[in-house]
């Protein structure tokens, strides 16, 4: 993620990039979700009316796509051109 010396410009993209990225995969998880199962994902509140196992699958899969979505996004805003990295002109 951004560094103490980093811009504040930086920073702001990397932030937006990661939100971005988790509101889009969490959409994605939860419409394959919903086409895998016919049903919609377990909501926060979903009480005892949702078995226990489909509301650990739920919270796994969302939480591994949602956290492996903001890596790549904030990661992909912070990358600098390669000719930067090496010290090359040109």
């Amino acid at each position: 993620m951004a560094g103490k010396g980093e811009d504040p410009g930086a920073k702001a993209a990397s932030a937006l990039a990661g939100a971005v990225a988790a509101y889009l995969a969490r959409k994605a998880i939860s419409a394959a979700w919903t086409r895998i199962t016919g049903r919609k994902p377990p909501e926060k509140d979903a009480g005892r009316h949702v078995a226990l196992g489909e509301a650990v699958a739920w919270a796994v899969i969302l939480g591994a796509g949602v956290g492996a979505a903001r890596v790549v996004a904030v990661r992909a805003a912070t990358r600098r051109p390669r000719r930067d990295l090496g010290g090359m002109e040109g």
